[in-house]
């Protein structure tokens, strides 16, 4: 017959083990743990204990063993629990999602991957979410070659963050061929449980170009519409900046290099206009004239699911956008400096001549 093992306490360890199995901080289990060592101490064999307790007489006998074995650690905590060992290698499907193309495709799908690793879609679906894998989606970039993007980025920068005193910061581009689609037809309004509705395809009424300057230091706007963007029409909307700026503050404009910026007639004409100070923006860089993000703004909050039924309706729209923005405009804030941008595009052409390299051999 198995014989229980005797349990000998000493003063110090029943006055800890009584206190703990009184305590209410403890957890259930670790109390009732201790009260079994504390009567088998007292004498008691399992059965006793058991139905005083309430429990079974073999959990019973498993605590009181490990309580001989190894004494206090023995009961507060539980051993490994049993079953199949995980077989899911995560750092393998992170390995083959990063690294691996699959066949006759071009990035991997959970189900794809799940039959190359022998797992489940949902595996592949939560080591993804666990670590912000999106195979499905693709960035666009284009890194800079401008072989003077240094000076050009410092110069544009500089402007951004520490403008000329008696003078304005204006960043300037066109938004062409903003299109007057209409819906072929009407769409439902949003209602609770089912979002707004509108057709896929759409009737084209023509095309409008917004020609904006964007005062970097308030935020205001100065914007014209004009149905194309040759070297006429931003001459035209050059004197309105004109017009619409107080005469005696120099104009910094930040432009892209689009050849209508550089045009002969329009250097004549800034040639006679010398409070106007033209700074190009790098090559493949358009990112740094900050009136992009408030053409952004006008296309998400006012284009995108728009519906117009002809130029002017659309025009009148893009007015009163800039209008509505111009009554309580807010600055956009830019806080990145010169040499973090420089140094990351630096990382990125070296990474692009590495690999360029790579396929060359």
């Amino acid at each position: 017959m198995r014989i229980a093992p005797q349990i000998v306490l000493t003063a110090e360890e029943e006055k800890t083990l009584r206190k703990l199995s009184r305590s209410n901080t403890a957890s259930v289990r670790l109390a009732r743990r201790a009260r079994i060592v504390v009567l088998a101490a007292c004498g008691k064999d399992n059965m006793q204990i058991a139905n005083e307790l309430g429990v079974g007489r073999v959990q019973v006998g498993r605590w009181r063993e490990r309580y001989a074995r190894d004494g206090m650690a023995g009961i507060e905590q539980d051993s490994p629990r049993g079953g199949r060992h995980p077989t899911v290698d995560a750092q393998e499907l992170v390995r083959l999602t990063t690294q691996t193309l699959p066949d006759n495709a071009t990035h991997w799908s959970t189900r794809t991957l799940a039959e190359v690793a022998g797992v489940g879609a949902t595996t592949v679906r939560r080591v993804w979410q666990a670590h912000g894998l999106k195979p499905h989606l693709i960035e666009t970039f284009k890194v800079s070659r401008d072989p003077e993007f240094a000076e050009k980025l410092e110069d544009i920068v500089g402007l951004y963050l520490s403008p000329p005193e008696h003078a304005l910061v204006l960043s300037c581009d066109e938004k062409s061929h903003v299109q007057a689609l209409d819906r072929t037809q009407p769409g439902l309004p949003l209602k609770k449980g089912r979002a707004a509705t509108m057709t896929h395809d759409y009737k084209r009424h023509g095309t409008t170009t917004l020609f904006a300057a964007l005062n970097v230091l308030d935020g205001t706007v100065i914007g014209q519409c004009q149905a194309r963007h040759r070297h006429v029409e931003w001459l035209k909307f050059l004197r309105q900046i004109d017009r619409e700026t107080p005469p005696d503050k120099a104009l910094h404009l930040i432009v892209d290099n689009y050849a209508t910026h550089k045009h002969p007639k329009v250097q004549r004409w800034l040639a006679k206009h010398p409070r106007f100070h033209i700074h190009f923006t790098p090559t493949s860089a358009s990112w740094l004239n900050m009136v992009e993000r408030f053409f952004r703004d006008l296309t998400t909050e006012r284009l995108r699911r728009g519906v117009f039924t002809g130029v002017p309706e659309l025009i009148g729209a893009i007015e009163g956008y800039m209008d509505h923005h111009n009554k309580n405009p807010k600055p956009f804030i830019w806080t990145a400096k010169a040499n973090d941008i420089l140094q990351k595009v630096i990382r990125a052409n070296r990474r692009l001549s590495s690999k360029q390299n790579g396929a060359l051999h």
